[in-house]
């Protein structure tokens, strides 16, 4: 079976064949001259055919000249290599390109933007963002400007230049859902170092246009609650911690370990309570269960703790409930010796496996880890990453 190179090589091949064919039409040759450019075309299609890419480009590359008539064709001979990981002869390749004078305006755009693509894949990023500025101070190819700035904008995300990629992406927004939520975050980012250097105002100013940008920026909440707990205003943080739920119900596994610190602080502990019920009646999850019958456990102690516990595992069955269930059993003592030690063989097991087990998991490409992150370390999406849910989550 061909992979995605072999075949992009295929077209390619497919492409050389039609400009052979255009410049035999078109250029009177000798036979001998004639002989050689098809010879060249079918050696490089029969490497290609048995498998054999690596001189199937080299064959192809020189069975063409370079002119007016055959940039596109090299031009998709670099993006094959670069396609197969090697973008240093890609960069050779459309370099080489880029020296012709037979270049149309238009092509020339073409060549810099494959160009640039290289330098990125190379992680040459300063090079190929001159490249990309450039094409974007031209501005007159439209699918070349809009592949460019979108280039651009994923280099300067890359360098943490969070204000170079919102201004970059600006005339994108509209039409864009999922870069409004990118940009969002960048916002987020500003407003981060905003708050680590004291300046909570400017910090307040950019999550506003955040949310402004994305109505469903968690972060942006998030950060406005970190904000309203510096300034130990208590209820504020909490409305936007609670508005964080109405976001996405799936984060509550990340939130709720905050707003019971921030219950507490307030001294509130009917409002706690109250909120824990409401919360599972709405959204089943084991933090919000654990939470109450924490709170159960220091009011009446550990057995009616563990019979609220075990009545909603019945509901929604959960390794964290399980867990903590046994931990109850445990203290409240009354277990003959034997059954204490069969608990505690229990809970030995439920505790390592939850060590074990990752909390979060990003939506769009899988990744799991034990901490959380806004942006996914593996696919760099952001606002992907939720806590787990279900029987192994929340």
């Amino acid at each position: 079976m061909f992979d995605a190179g072999t075949f992009l090589l295929l077209v390619a091949a497919l492409a050389i064949g039609w400009a052979l064919g255009r410049i035999k039409r078109s250029t009177p040759r000798t036979a001998s001259d004639t002989r050689t450019l098809s010879k060249d075309y079918f050696v490089g299609l029969n490497y290609l055919l048995n498998e054999q890419p690596d001189k199937a480009i080299e064959t192809f590359s020189h069975a063409l000249e370079v002119n007016s008539d055959t940039i596109d064709t090299h031009i998709a001979l670099g993006n094959v290599f670069r396609l197969r990981g090697e973008a240093d002869r890609a960069a050779k390749i459309h370099q080489n390109l880029l020296a012709r004078p037979a270049l149309s305006d238009h092509q020339s755009a073409q060549v810099q933007l494959e160009l640039a693509r290289d330098f990125f894949r190379l992680g040459v990023l300063d090079r190929s963002e001159r490249l990309l500025v450039s094409l974007l101070k031209t501005d007159t190819f439209t699918d070349v400007t809009q592949a460019s700035r979108r280039l651009l904008i994923d280099i300067f995300e890359r360098e943490r230049e969070w204000h170079e990629a919102l201004d970059t992406a600006q005339p994108l927004l509209k039409q864009d859902k999922k870069l409004r939520r990118d940009a969002s975050y960048w916002q987020c980012e500003l407003a981060q170092k905003s708050i680590d250097h004291g300046q909570l105002p400017q910090a307040r100013k950019q999550l506003r246009q955040a949310l402004s940008i994305d109505a469903n920026c968690l972060r942006a909440n998030w950060l406005l609650a970190d904000i309203e707990h510096i300034n130990a205003r208590y209820e504020d943080e909490l409305k936007y911690l609670k508005r964080m739920h109405t976001q996405d119900s799936h984060i509550v596994g990340l939130t709720l370990p905050r707003i019971v610190g921030t219950y507490n602080a307030l001294d509130d502990h009917d409002g706690l309570v109250q909120y824990l019920n409401a919360l599972l009646h709405h959204h089943p999850n084991s933090s919000a269960l654990i939470a109450l019958a924490e709170r159960t456990r220091t009011e009446d102690g550990p057995a009616r703790a563990a019979e609220l516990l075990s009545q909603q595992l019945k509901r929604s069955p959960s390794l964290k409930g399980v867990d903590y269930l046994l931990a109850l059993y445990l203290e409240g003592g009354g277990a003959t010796d034997a059954l204490e030690q069969q608990l505690d063989l229990l809970k030995q097991h439920t505790e390592h496996l939850l060590k074990l087990r990752p909390s979060f998991q990003c939506g769009e490409c899988g990744f799991k880890s034990r901490q959380h992150y806004w942006q996914c370390p593996q696919c760099r999406q952001w606002g992907a990453i939720l806590p787990i849910t279900g029987i192994e989550g929340e």
